[in-house]
């Protein structure tokens, strides 16, 4: 896919209802309430011709598979994008390490995650809006707080691509011992494959070798879940 194509035209934020509008909705619902890629698009500010500012902070999160591919980017990588100049690179990067450095600071306020749905609501919306299958994981400590969230494969992940040792190379290196699987549906449709099930099955022997307790495999599309440990499909 090349990364410079224009999407289709979108309207410009102020052209959007006030209620879709990203600064009216943190206003009246909080911050809480908007998808990451409002977020970025509150800090960005302004969009490119032909696509307003949220289009423009969905496309730097599917280029970069998602935030944390975003924070990893330097700004030279970031300034690659058309619609982001120095101002608005630094601005990011900024924002970025500030939220690093706060969960470094505060780790008891890290997100928990006790059910399919905190994953959902973690990555849901991003991923939701990707164009392609990935595969990541969700790292967690002793107490289900969320450590890190690593993608692993971009593109569809099947038993005869997996390499086991890459998925659990960033949960040893975080020293987690626990992590929640979770890729995502293009089409839309989240109910598993049988490709799906053998590679959860795959993880989960793997994750008892290496003393890392996979606690389920969620599959997202279309903003809605399915975990394969609920229909107990490939979590023994």
């Amino acid at each position: 896919m090349d990364e410079q194509r224009t999407v289709a035209y979108s309207p410009m934020i102020r052209d959007m209802p006030a209620s879709e509008r990203p600064r009216e909705r943190l206003r009246d619902f909080g911050a809480g309430a908007l998808s990451t890629a409002e977020l970025l698009a509150i800090i960005l500010r302004t969009g490119i011709k032909g696509n307003n500012v949220l289009t423009l902070a969905t496309h730097l999160l599917s280029r970069y598979n998602g935030l944390s591919g975003l924070a990893k980017a330097n700004l030279s990588e970031l300034q690659e994008v058309k619609g982001l100049g120095l101002a608005k690179a630094c601005d990011l990067k900024a924002a970025l390490e500030l939220g690093r450095r706060l969960v470094a600071e505060h780790p008891e306020e890290r997100p928990t995650v006790s059910s399919p749905q905190d994953v959902l609501n973690l990555v849901g919306t991003e991923m939701s809006l990707l164009e392609q299958e990935q595969l990541r994981v969700v790292l967690l400590d002793t107490r289900n707080r969320v450590l890190a969230i690593s993608t692993v494969y971009v593109g569809s992940a099947n038993t005869s691509l997996l390499r086991v040792g890459e998925l659990f190379r960033d949960a040893i290196r975080h020293n987690a011992v626990a992590l929640v699987v979770v890729h995502n549906h293009p089409s839309g449709d989240p109910t598993p494959s049988a490709e799906d099930v053998s590679v959860t099955r795959m993880i989960v022997e793997a994750g008892k070798l290496l003393n890392v307790d996979v606690l389920d495999h969620v599959v997202i599309g279309g903003g809605r879940y399915v975990s394969l440990k609920e229909r107990r499909l490939g979590m023994s």
